[in-house]
């Protein structure tokens, strides 16, 4: 299992129209896709209480490839987007990570 680690920086005061958006509307395309989310938090203490943070769990690098281009061009999703963005841009940055668990995680 590869675990990607994505964090979603959002514009002051837009992280309510992020939540929204994935409660909403992404994490139900995602489920059209087959993709797998592996939890979801926002920061209590630390840097930036703007900031979503995810883990999305794929099979292979190749999954990964294939669902997300699905994702990224899925009609739904860009109306989704484009929607949610109405009053304006939501993210100033994401960054991205993949991860593979060590022989000695709990997750696996």
């Amino acid at each position: 299992m590869i675990y990607e680690l994505r964090i979603y920086e959002c514009l002051p005061g837009r992280l309510p129209a992020l939540l929204k958006r994935f409660n909403d509307h992404t994490l139900k395309l995602w489920d059209k896709h087959g993709i797998r989310q592996a939890g979801f938090f926002t920061t209590m203490i630390g840097e930036s209480h703007q900031r979503l943070t995810y883990f999305v769990a794929w099979e292979s690098l190749a999954e990964r490839e294939v669902k997300w281009a699905a994702f990224g061009s899925d009609p739904d999703w860009h109306k989704a987007r484009d929607d949610s963005e109405r009053d304006g841009q939501i993210l100033s940055n994401i960054s991205s990570q993949l991860l593979s668990p060590t022989a000695f995680s709990s997750v696996k």
